[in-house]
């Protein structure tokens, strides 16, 4: 999967399955509205009508299923016909399971994805899922050649009319933005360390004409970013924050994207366990997401001042390493008393929000971090935990995930109940709860929260992604396809305005709900 290219176009071509493989993916009663000649010509001569036919027939989804075509060259698989309220009409991870599995192999492959306009978003970024770019399997290293995927959409419903070429370079870069957080994720600290991951930064800002802004080492101690400074200063490689800057004229509105990028968390000297600390490289999944999906949306144009703001550390051991019991001064003036210091996550997010809002003069500030290991338990591994000082905007994330594949789900913000976790008689807080019973993931976006100040009049959302940002051994790139749907409303792609819910009303009727999640396939 390392070295395969993903094409997207319109139409993929005539070509035989012996000479280029090929798996047609969809709903059942969207295959069924593809009509023969629209998938012949990817078939035959070795693939009949009467065939084709007896294979949509033999379907029985439970909540999928496949049948083989042709030996290993053809197949077709078919999604779940209905998915629940909480799931995306586009069964996105499902799309990504059965490419995995039923593609065929070979140097040279065709998807044919058969699904509604408003589910095209959706199911390309779960495609670009299962392409995973990152390995250091020796074999893949002597292999240099690359393989060619070619995604064709057949669009079936009201609006049925083929994409566009606009819509086609959106996928490429939404794509290309999943795969990229992915890659970031996956390799490990010994070559993604904070030198490497700016670097990173430094390519995307260099491919969208932006300098970033590089606050690092010593300078974050003395202009007083001690959330930062204080996790990172034990490391070989200094912590550093980062801004790329995006300022179109005519905007109306400052957004801020904050992402933790703790590049290994060992836990510090609060440290993890030898069965908890492996994966510990994917704690840089929220800054992986962001520099993800900034790329991708500058490049599809965006009408607002968009900041992607990176707080970049390891978590590591050593004389420097900051100790339990040690008060920190944060850059937003408030005192933290340290009594975990495998609670680090929180403590640069709130640096990085502050800037946001201090330096940035952010309306609007996101954070996406993998933050608690408490989320799974709270939304489990498919839904992003989602905690904002904004109904609407919760509202509009729930719906974005849905819109998107990546999925969301609300945690209780209730900072009036649950804030005193953090009671220190040190300093102005602890940065770890009292009580781990008493909703952690909700605590831990409080203490971020709490550093912009609860009655702050901007918009505040924290996204938790600790489980979502991997499935299994891979990374998923999760959060590029949401923050690119959500914020959709603001980009100059037509594509990116549709998935967006924020264009839509958000006083919808109970009945409209109703026959919205109907014609939705929701139940």
């Amino acid at each position: 999967m390392a070295n395969v290219v993903l094409e997207w176009k319109t139409s993929a071509g005539d070509s035989e399955p012996q000479s280029r493989p090929v798996l047609i993916l969809g709903q059942q009663s969207h295959l069924q509205q593809a009509s023969w000649n629209q998938v012949k010509g990817k078939l035959q001569p070795v693939v009949s009508k009467e065939i084709w036919q007896a294979a949509l027939g033999a379907l029985n989804p439970n909540p999928t299923d496949s049948c083989p075509l042709y030996l290993n060259y053809a197949a077709v698989a078919a999604l779940p016909s209905r998915v629940s309220r909480h799931n995306s009409p586009s069964s996105a991870h499902f799309v990504s399971r059965l490419v995995r599995s039923c593609l065929p192999g070979g140097n040279n492959r065709c998807i044919v994805m058969v699904c509604e306009r408003s589910d095209v978003f959706a199911s390309a970024c779960a495609i670009a899922r299962a392409f995973p770019i990152f390995s250091r399997r020796s074999a893949s290293s002597r292999r240099a050649e690359k393989k060619q995927v070619t995604v064709e959409f057949l669009i079936v419903g009201q609006d049925s009319n083929p994409l566009s070429a606009g819509e086609l370079e959106c996928l490429s870069n939404v794509a290309d933005g999943v795969r990229l957080a992915a890659r970031i994720v996956d390799t490990p600290c010994n070559e993604m360390n904070t030198d490497h991951f700016l670097e990173e930064i430094k390519a995307v800002g260099n491919e969208v004409g932006i300098t970033p802004v590089i606050i690092r080492g010593e300078e974050l101690k003395q202009r007083g970013f001690g959330g930062i400074y204080g996790v990172g200063k034990a490391a070989e490689h200094p912590p550093a924050l980062a801004i790329l800057s995006h300022t179109p004229d005519g905007a109306t509105q400052t957004i801020a994207w904050v992402g933790k990028g703790i590049v290994y968390d060992t836990g510090g000297l609060s440290i993890k366990g030898k069965t908890t600390m492996p994966g510990m490289k994917r704690d840089c999944g929220g800054a992986a997401a962001i520099l993800g999906a900034f790329k991708a949306t500058i490049k599809q144009g965006f009408k607002d001042n968009l900041h992607a703001v990176f707080c970049l550390a390891e978590n590591s051991v050593g004389p420097a390493a900051t100790r339990p019991d040690d008060i920190h001064t944060l850059y937003s003036g408030k005192t933290v008393e340290i009594n975990n210091t495998d609670a680090e996550g929180r403590l640069v997010l709130s640096d990085g929000v502050v800037y946001a809002s201090k330096d940035l003069s952010a309306d609007i500030i996101l954070d996406m971090a993998t933050l608690t290991g408490a989320q799974g338990i709270s939304t489990g591994k498919y839904h992003a935990a989602v905690m904002t000082n904004n109904e609407q905007w919760e509202y509009a994330c729930v719906r974005a995930g849905r819109s998107s594949g990546d999925l969301a789900h609300p945690l209780v913000y209730c900072p009036e109940l649950h804030f005193s976790e953090f009671t220190s008689a040190m300093a102005d807080m602890k940065n770890s709860v009292a009580d781990r019973e008493n909703a952690q993931s909700s605590c831990a976006g409080l203490f971020i929260g709490s550093h912009l100040g609860f009655d702050w009049p901007g918009v505040w959302v924290h996204v938790d992604i600790a489980s979502p940002v991997h499935a299994g051994e891979r990374a998923t790139g999760f959060g590029v396809a949401l923050l690119m749907a959500l914020f959709g409303q603001a980009s100059d792609d037509s594509m990116l305005n549709q998935v967006s819910p924020l264009g839509a009303p958000s006083n919808m009727s109970e009945d409209q709900m109703e026959r919205d999640c109907k014609r939705r396939r929701l139940v």
